[in-house]
């Protein structure tokens, strides 16, 4: 960095009317060069994915298949562009990131992909700088928001405003195409564009096509922070002892993420003891006793916004694990194992939940929602079902080079005291799969 231009002993030039381009200039210029993704993940990280060896991905790489992969897709479905809220399509478009979860509920950002043109961010106020270091985004305009925080009883005028700029946008690269995918939007929105005569498809449908597939570069990035996932799991492990809350436990592991540069965690998914039957209860002031079995799922967005999904149960203290916390964990490594190797290329999501291992009769009732879902930069499409839950509507596909999902157990008897969660991130490969997790199952309950 130039400590010249942007150190804090930069003279600061006096404001004067005519030089508020400059400064204006300058500050986002200053900015940019010190956004989060411009400085890196630290030296945490970066040592222990040396350590991994795991390489660095190509980003303006990554970035350009990215953008390839929306443009194949509206093209494949005839739209003349996209328009993203979703503050994961948005980082997935332009590689840019601003106030992630609360944009995910306050709509104050969004994007515009033309099929055929530019690429236009329409961002929070003051926050053109957040996404310069990416080189996607053509132009930055400032959003409106028309959510009632903003517009109270004049969301009206403010959706026919916000309206004008869209239909303007579709106009100018559109070809005469009036067709756009728009991932989340409120009904005012669908209203104004149609009013307008511009037709609302399914952006998600665009959006989770083109996550689909993953590029190489992707994959070396989703390596990165799963490592760092797991180095924040192995903090968590080392603090498991008899006393700890469940919520001080579960404050290791985001406390390892964000300090490896990660960015959220989706749920609070850990419980311990008689909380581990049945699955679902989020972490609380509970203390961990000597012998009992906790169990999590991660739901970790870390480096580079990717998602490192994994489940494990541990035994927590020195007492030996009863017969039956072992014959539980036996059954959800064993249904893990096998149903891992069941995923290759080529086949069927149907065929492949019909092969899997389910869980026994007596912890069938409480079995987890899915056996495999796709991840990516958060839980993706597709979404496989056991086959007793597979319905008229259930989606079929197949499996393919490039896709990543999660393989899923839980095992807990009905009306039994305690649970065993599992869950390994996979790689789907051109002649097989490749296990991404590596962090051992506790030996003890094995």
């Amino acid at each position: 960095m130039d400590n010249q231009r942007f150190g804090r002993h930069r003279k600061i030039m006096p404001f004067e009317p005519g030089s508020v381009e400059a400064l204006r200039a300058a500050s986002r210029e200053k900015a940019a060069a010190l956004n989060q993704h411009v400085l890196g993940y630290g030296a945490i990280a970066e040592a222990e994915w040396a350590a991994a060896g795991v390489a660095a991905p190509d980003l303006p790489a990554m970035r350009k298949y990215r953008l390839e992969r929306i443009r194949a897709e509206l093209k494949r479905r005839d739209y003349a562009g996209a328009l993203l809220y979703d503050p994961v399509n948005i980082r997935y478009a332009t590689d840019s990131t601003n106030m992630q979860l609360w944009v995910a509920h306050n709509p104050t950002r969004h994007c515009f992909v033309a099929t055929e043109g530019p690429v236009v961010l329409f961002d929070y106020f003051s926050c053109e700088h957040l996404s310069d270091h990416a080189g996607v985004a053509d132009e930055v305009r400032p959003a409106i928001s028309w959510m009632y925080l903003y517009s109270g009883e004049l969301t009206e005028l403010k959706v026919d405003r916000w309206g004008a700029g869209i239909a303007d946008l579709v106009a100018e690269h559109g070809g005469g195409n009036r067709r756009i995918a728009v991932d989340h939007i409120n009904p005012e929105g669908v209203v104004e564009l149609g009013r307008r005569g511009i037709s609302v498809g399914n952006g998600e449908a665009v959006m989770e096509n083109a996550r689909f597939i993953k590029s190489p570069d992707e994959i070396l990035a989703m390596r990165r922070a799963i490592v760092a996932c797991e180095a924040a799991m192995r903090e968590m492990e080392a603090a498991l002892k008899p006393g700890i809350s469940e919520n001080e436990l579960w404050a290791q592991l985001h406390r390892g993420n964000i300090a490896r540069g990660g960015e959220w965690i989706e749920t609070r998914l850990l419980s311990s003891g008689p909380r581990t039957n049945p699955w679902f209860q989020e972490c609380s002031s509970r203390l961990i006793e000597d012998g009992d079995l906790v169990a999590f799922d991660t739901d970790l967005v870390g480096p580079y916004g990717f998602c490192a999904d994994l489940s494990r149960t541990w035994l927590c203290g020195d007492k030996k694990p009863s017969n039956e916390q072992r014959d539980l964990f036996r059954i959800a490594a064993d249904q893990i194992a096998r149903n891992t190797d069941l995923m290759r290329p080529g086949i069927s999501f149907r065929d492949l939940v019909e092969c899997s291992a389910v869980p026994p009769g007596d912890c069938y009732p409480t079995r987890y929602g899915v056996l495999y879902h796709g991840v990516g930069l958060a839980d993706e499409y597709p979404t496989l079902p056991h086959a007793g839950d597979w319905t008229a509507d259930t989606p079929d596909g197949l499996l393919e080079p490039g896709m990543v999902l999660c393989v899923e157990s839980y095992i807990g008897r009905l009306g039994g005291h305690e649970g065993v969660k599992i869950e390994e991130q996979i790689l789907i490969t051109d002649t097989g799969n490749e296990k991404l997790s590596a962090y051992p199952l506790d030996e003890r309950l094995l």
